[in-house]
């Protein structure tokens, strides 16, 4: 007589017997797929960040791009850059770096005279005008609505549709109280504060410039994940760790 296993063996297709040897993962093989797993979470999550490191940096470009368009303006009707920053090198601070303290905002945004302020044609700024030296060293704004009658020289609005993101107001750790112009996108690493100031991070602007000497220097600088990022308008790349101009 048969044992008993044989006769069950026998019974049992023998590819199905492979199929209860075999259905199961040994440790090896589930310690390879925890393995695989994490190395393709690992390259999402770096791949997640360079998305969000190129949308930043296209923001800033953004940014930089809706200015550039202003200044074209600005020059189509002034033959003229607007000035830069003249406060004496005497005065220089970090925070208060002429590059990135300018007069921008005030220039391309058009300017008329009420009372003893200077207040942009939007209405949304206003600045002493005894304060402008102080804080520009220069007397006044080019583009300002001047005289009257037929001999009125209206000012022009340059800067369109700006959001709140792309200004500032009041920076209030320098000289005199103004309004900037900043990249809507931060610094954006908290760390990096050029104005002592979360979260504001000024455009900076040169006339006549020097990387461009035929015009002016316009960029912002971006700290991502510890790395600076220049966004200018004298290279279509991005320089990496660069030292500001």
């Amino acid at each position: 007589m048969k044992p008993m296993k044989t006769i069950f063996e026998n019974m049992v297709p023998k590819n199905e017997m492979q199929v209860r040897r075999t259905g199961g993962f040994t440790l090896i093989e589930l310690l390879v797929v925890i393995a695989i797993i994490g190395v393709l979470a690992a390259l999402t999550v770096a791949g997640l960040g360079g998305i969000g490191k190129s949308k930043k940096i296209s923001s800033a470009r953004a940014d930089l791009e809706q200015i550039k368009a202003a200044l074209d303006d600005y020059y189509a009707k002034y033959h003229v850059y607007p000035p830069a920053n003249q406060r004496p090198n005497s005065d220089y601070t970090p925070q208060n770096d002429r590059a990135q303290f300018n007069q921008l905002y005030y220039e391309l945004s058009g300017v008329t005279i009420n009372g003893a302020n200077f207040v942009t044609l939007d209405g949304t700024a206003s600045i002493p005008i005894a304060s402008v030296n102080a804080a520009y060293g220069v007397a006044g704004f080019l583009n300002c609505s001047k005289g009257s009658g037929e001999d009125a020289s209206p000012a022009i609005s340059c800067l369109h549709k700006l959001v709140p993101a792309q200004y500032y107001y009041p920076v209030t750790n320098i000289t005199v109280p103004t309004t900037i112009l900043v990249t809507s996108v931060g610094g954006p690493d908290d760390t990096y504060q050029p104005l002592k100031m979360s979260g504001v991070n000024p455009v900076r602007y040169v006339y006549p410039g020097v990387q461009n000497p035929g015009s002016y220097d316009l960029w912002v600088q971006l700290v991502i994940s510890g790395k600076t990022n220049l966004v200018c308008n004298w290279s279509k790349n991005v320089l990496i760790n660069n030292p500001i101009p």
